[in-house]
């Protein structure tokens, strides 16, 4: 059975030149027509996208589309109409955003996080409402868990994200050592189900080491520009924290790996950098 939006293996009827003929079942032959088709021939399986024309045809691919159906992704409005938006997603055809599925008017020149979805007439097409897709509970996921995400909104606790294209996650600002923007591709990790079932992230499985890491560039960026920091493994902890935002734990590793990596010099109010 031919699946519209997805990645399909059909087999290969016939052949002329750089035209292929695809056993589409019940919907008939495709018509595949493509330079790269000369490497396939008759009786080969071949993997294809399938999208749908401005009649609903049924149109093999051999491109790559940046989402199918079920998935989210971030794409550009390539230009605007009566119908709605439509978005570069990869594909000749552009991907159509109807009015109904804006949160508000998209505008031209513009990236929107969006779902892709089959509407009632079975034609490819994308929602930014994506609260009406995106669950808020986790039903099989578990802490310690690999996924991917699609980095969404800025929140006052930290960013939003897509979790396997299906439920929402929240990552914590002070867990997160990297710059982020929002429709940033990324793996990370379950760090907790919550008991009303929503889902903590980190994008790290060993935060920690993380978190010294993050503060060993922190200093080497601060002694290249100063050369010293008026901070040691005997500053008070509050100092500690309000430069670093890390425990004095965490600042006391990343001073012994610098220290024994002879790059840096304790003194008595503070480091500085070992020439």
């Amino acid at each position: 059975m031919v699946k519209t939006g997805r990645f399909n293996q059909l087999e290969i009827l016939k052949k002329r030149d750089h035209t292929l003929w695809l056993d589409g079942g019940e919907h008939g032959e495709l018509v595949l027509a493509d330079k790269a088709a000369e490497d396939y021939a008759p009786g080969d399986d071949i993997r294809v996208f399938i999208y749908t024309d401005g009649k609903g045809q049924l149109i093999p691919t051999l491109l790559t589309p940046k989402a199918q159906i079920g998935e989210v992704a971030f794409l550009k409005v390539v230009s605007t109409s009566k119908a709605g938006a439509f978005l570069d997603w990869g594909l000749p055809k552009d991907l159509l955003v109807p009015f109904s599925e804006q949160k508000q008017k998209m505008q031209l020149g513009r990236s929107y996080l969006v779902r892709l979805f089959l509407d009632e007439d079975n034609r490819i097409t994308a929602s930014a409402i994506l609260d009406d897709f995106i669950q808020d509970e986790a039903i099989y996921l578990q802490a310690g868990d690999a996924v991917d995400l699609i980095i969404a909104d800025k929140t006052d606790l930290g960013f939003k994200a897509v979790v396997n294209h299906t439920f929402w996650g929240l990552l914590y600002d002070n867990e997160i050592f990297q710059p982020l923007k929002k429709g940033q591709s990324c793996r990370g990790y379950i760090k907790n189900i919550r008991d009303d079932k929503r889902i903590d992230l980190i994008l790290n499985r060993d935060n920690y080491a993380c978190k010294v890491d993050h503060v060993v560039d922190q200093i080497r960026q601060q002694l290249q520009q100063t050369g010293e920091l008026a901070l040691n493994d005997k500053s008070a902890p509050e100092d500690i924290y309000k430069q670093f935002a890390v425990s004095k734990k965490i600042f006391k590793q990343a001073l012994g790996r610098l220290y024994k990596q002879r790059q840096i010099e304790l003194t008595e109010t503070g480091i500085r950098r070992a020439d």
